[in-house]
């Protein structure tokens, strides 16, 4: 039996034990990938005995881009993804920080260019903060070139994509590293494996542009508000060479999984003194005191789950 992570995983239109929400191995999503999520962040606060759900709003118009993107016949809607999650964590009352996955996949026994039916499913489970978040992590320029959006829609969250981050993550651990960047056809610095780039230079804060061939960020695109409104730093989006990051005073990777994480050494060159940068933790600080609530504003970048908190829009009353 699979060990279960959180009681209970929504699938299908009902509320279902861990081990009972499965697929047949024949669907085209198990066959061919056929299938789209998103990532999405609860985070508990003591204070307010409260869970905020990051951004949901922006996740679930990016669920629906995806599906869009892949031809789904069926779109589920971003109402039914924002309730559906609220349901499940309220059903696990989960009141720890946790990761939320949502998934749209093609069903049934269809062949390559099966539309439909689709399926949805939404499980939640405890996610404490990881390591590399504090102490920073190791990358290693990859050897595997990251897709070109001319070859797989690269700024959605399609499943089929990530077994490009999962080889350069797989190399990077067999040479000694944490994780890997990836470079794009054209030689320029992409983004990590399931993670956005950003490095600080010159005083600057520089990241490759959405043309780069990565995902369309939630937490990037949060990051770089942060960083301009919050510190007042100069934001500039365009192409890195790899030599560039050998001179990057700070950098780090960022995404729902990876928050905010300092990069400390890359292809075994420290950046800095090898450790986290005061620029970085500063965004870090920032970020955290957002999503967990320490202070009022950006109040409509987060959702609470249990109504006892109120929000200034509540997903944006479910993307209406």
């Amino acid at each position: 039996m699979t060990e279960a992570l959180s009681p209970y995983v929504f699938m299908n239109g009902e509320i279902v034990p861990w081990a009972e929400a499965k697929i047949h191995i024949f669907t085209p999503a198990a066959k061919y990938g056929a299938a789209v999520f998103e990532g999405i962040r609860g985070y508990w606060s003591e204070e307010d005995d409260e869970m905020y759900l990051f951004r949901m709003a922006e996740h679930a118009e990016r669920f629906v881009y995806s599906q869009v993107a892949m031809r789904f016949q069926e779109i589920v809607p971003p109402d039914e993804m924002i309730a559906r999650t609220l349901e499940l964590v309220r059903a696990n009352d989960l009141r720890t920080t946790v990761h939320i996955r949502t998934t749209a996949w093609v069903d049934g026994n269809g062949e390559l260019g099966a539309r439909g039916p689709t399926g949805f499913a939404v499980t939640a489970v405890p996610r404490a903060l990881p390591k590399r978040v504090t102490e920073g992590c190791r990358a290693q320029v990859s050897s595997w070139q990251r897709i070109a959006d001319e070859m797989s829609p690269m700024r959605i969250k399609c499943n089929a994509n990530y077994q490009n981050g999962r080889l350069a993550t797989l190399q990077a651990r067999t040479d000694g590293y944490d994780t890997a960047i990836l470079v794009n056809s054209r030689g320029k610095l992409a983004e990590g494996p399931s993670m956005c780039f950003g490095m600080v230079r010159g005083g600057r804060l520089v990241t490759p542009s959405v043309t780069s061939d990565i995902l369309e960020s939630i937490t990037r695109e949060t990051v770089l508000k942060l960083a301009r409104d919050e510190l007042g730093m100069e934001v500039v989006e365009r192409d890195i060479d790899r030599s560039e990051l050998y001179g990057a005073q700070e950098a780090f990777f960022c995404g729902t999984g990876w928050e905010v994480a300092p990069i400390v050494n890359v292809d075994g060159i420290d950046l800095g003194d090898g450790r986290p940068g005061p620029v970085v933790k500063r965004l870090q600080e920032v970020y955290f005191d957002v999503v967990y609530a320490r202070r009022a504003d950006y109040a409509d970048w987060r959702t609470p789950v249990y109504g006892t908190a109120q929000s200034g829009a509540t997903a944006r009353a479910a993307v209406g």
